[in-house]
Formats: structure tokens, sequence, C-alpha cells
């Protein structure tokens, strides 16, 4: 038998990390709880103004705002921006949480300049997602938003937060993924219960992403509104 494997490098500052860590969570919780209910919406970063996933992200947010719900984004270009400058426009809550990436994220220009916050570590930058948002909207992207989407569907389904709607937007991209859900994961292997599926509904409509979350929160969206979990 081999003997361990050993680290080659290990930094003694890693254990100061933890204040990095507390510093971006101290900053992002004082930010964010003064802020009311949001809506989170997640989505490609490569989409352009005019292009039709981009308009719809836009029109989400003007409506959403309309509503009375502030909008929460990854804060860079794509749909972020889209649901961003859809917020500005009504002159609604329109919050940034940005992330440092070596390609892709840059600030965008709708974000409310006291609510742009900038995060060093994808978790605590979750964390400000998750916790403040009424409910979470995903348009087609790629492996960020799958990672986003699956991070608060496994929360839902562990009951590690509340239940809120999470609202998957366009049908012709997201149909094949919950179709696989349905019979790969659930009826091939049994690997999720028959009624996880139920956690995502799959409209194309601003109209309809609006009736889910009111319908959800009493008929006008203004029962049960709090954050999602308490730390």
């Amino acid at each position: 038998m081999k003997s361990m494997k050993q680290w080659s490098q290990l930094k003694a500052e890693n254990s100061w990390t933890m204040f990095k860590v507390l510093a971006e969570l101290v900053d992002g919780f004082e930010t964010m709880q003064r802020l009311g209910p949001c809506v989170s919406i997640f989505g490609s970063a490569r989409v352009v103004p005019g292009h039709k996933h981009y308009e719809l992200a836009r029109s989400i947010a003007n409506r959403l705002t309309e509503e009375g719900f502030g909008v929460i984004t990854g804060g860079g270009p794509g749909i972020m921006e889209a649901a961003n400058r859809g917020a500005s426009e009504k002159n609604g809550i329109s919050v940034g949480l940005n992330i440092s990436l070596p390609f892709e994220q840059f600030t965008n220009q709708y974000i409310d300049k006291d609510k742009n916050l900038h995060h060093r570590y994808f978790f605590v930058r979750k964390v400000m997602f998750v916790k403040y948002s009424q409910a979470f909207i995903a348009l087609p992207g790629g492996f960020g938003t799958m990672d986003e989407l699956f991070e608060v569907l496994t929360l839902t389904q562990t009951g590690k937060i509340n239940k809120v709607p999470i609202i998957l937007v366009g049908t012709d991209f997201w149909s094949p993924m919950k179709a696989w859900i349905t019979e790969v994961m659930d009826k091939e292997f049994g690997y999720i219960s028959s009624g996880d599926i139920n956690y995502l509904p799959l409209v194309d409509e601003p109209e309809q992403v609006v009736k889910i979350i009111n319908d959800f929160y009493g008929g006008d969206g203004s029962t049960g509104l709090r954050p999602t979990f308490e730390l």
C-alpha cells in the first residue's frame, strides 16, 4: 500500500481567508437586508440587446418591478444586464452581485450605485442570491446558470431554505432538460422523487411568471414575504 498523498504546497495565509469571507458576508448582509423582497434572475452572459432572451428578461424585470419586487442579478452582461435594465427603466430596485472572473464578467450600467456588490467567493455570492430572494427565475444560460439553478433546487428539495417559486422561462430551451430529469433521473433510475420535477414550472411569458409568484404569495404577492432562511 502506498503512503498517503501530501500537499505539494500549503500557504500559511489560508487560515486568514476566513476574515475575507466574513468581510464579504457582512458587507452583503448590511446592503441586502435593507432592500425588501426581491426576485433573482439567472441567465446567459452572452446574449446582446435585441436577442429574444435579452428582451424577455428585460420585460420580466419590468413587470416584477411594477408588482413591487426588487430585481437581483449577477451584475454582469447579457441576461443579467437585461434584468437590471428592466428594473431600472421602471425606477425599481436593481441589484448586482458581481464576481471576479477571468472572462465575460463586467459590471453593467443599470445597477443602482449603492446596490452593486463585488464578490471574490462564489459561495458568498450564492448566499446573497438565496437569502434575500422571494423567487428565482432561470432563463436560458450556460454552466453558471445551471449551477445557480440546481443549487437553489437542491436547497429547496432538502428543506435548507423555505420553499419559493423556481421558474424556468423558455420552453424551447428547458423542455429537453425537464424531459431528461423525468425520464432518466426519475423513471429509469429513481434517483429523485417523482414530485421533485414539480418544483420547476416552465413558462414563456412575463405575465405567466408574475402570476406564479403572486399566486404563491396570496394572490397579490404580498403575503408571507420573508428571507428564505436564517443563519
